[in-house]
């Protein structure tokens, strides 16, 4: 299958983004109050479930683009320069991604996530605790954890959503068409989301934890090793459902609006 230009995945990885995040956030909140150390009830609960809507609306187009433009723009090059398109390539194309992404994943996060848990009254003095508290990088406290989730992730989403793709097409005998790809991206997606679940799990502990308090200061081994500690095998996989669920409808409707995006953009 042909890549798409730089400018289409651009704009179709921002269009998907934006969608997805708008249209599933409360699964999001739910998945968010149910890993907090505090508790679902006590994190708001099923109430103000839109609570942080407006960082995720702000970070959406611009992570998904910048993620997009770096994945198809590395598997570009890399075969011009004649590596095979295999799963090697599109795991470090992923990653590389992902890297990128999270340079803006990451302040939004920290701001959307500690609004779906009731920290702070609103995204802006939310942003102005974190600044005067810690300073810009308090923004992005988190980073390598976020970064350590989401390569695995996408090691096992892209890889996977790629497969599929080639098996409809050996299948059909022709390239898969959007519903197509978007059923590839919901089951790939799925999966990668319930076995990376504990990983979230302590990403999101680290960015909710206290400015000062250990927990704030933790690696994700660290958070992996207390939470199984406290909570057990369940606490580690605290949020699976609505995690799973999200991202399984979320990955198709994503991938499923990147390539209708993508086909109108490039005819």
């Amino acid at each position: 299958m042909s890549d798409p230009a730089f400018i289409s995945s651009l704009i179709a990885g921002g269009c998907a983004g934006t969608a997805v995040d708008i249209s599933l956030f409360p699964l999001d909140t739910i998945k968010t109050r149910l890993q907090s150390s505090q508790g679902f009830w006590k994190a708001g609960g099923f109430s103000r479930i839109y609570a942080g809507i407006g960082p995720a609306a702000a970070g959406s187009a611009p992570n998904a683009a910048i993620f997009f433009c770096t994945y198809d723009s590395v598997k570009k090059m890399a075969k011009q320069a004649g590596a095979n398109d295999g799963t090697a390539l599109h795991m470090t194309a992923a990653s590389l991604g992902e890297i990128s992404a999270c340079l803006v994943r990451v302040p939004v996060e920290v701001v959307k996530q500690r609004r779906q848990a009731s920290v702070g009254n609103s995204s802006l003095s939310i942003i102005k605790d974190v600044l005067n508290s810690e300073g810009p990088r308090g923004l992005y406290r988190g980073y390598l954890t976020t970064v350590l989730r989401e390569i695995p992730f996408s090691f096992i989403q892209f890889p996977l959503w790629e497969f599929l793709k080639r098996q409809v097409s050996v299948k059909t005998g022709s390239e898969p068409t959007p519903i197509q790809s978007s059923l590839c991206g919901a089951i790939s997606g799925g999966f990668a989301a319930a076995v990376t679940t504990p990983l979230d799990v302590a990403k999101t502990r680290i960015m909710l934890a206290p400015t000062g308090s250990p927990e704030a200061a933790m690696g994700i081994f660290t958070m992996l090793k207390k939470v199984g500690s406290d909570k057990g095998l369940k606490g580690l996989f605290a949020g699976v459902t609505p995690r799973t669920t999200w991202i399984f409808i979320g990955g198709g409707f994503f991938f499923g609006v990147y390539e209708q995006v993508i086909s109108v953009l490039e005819r």
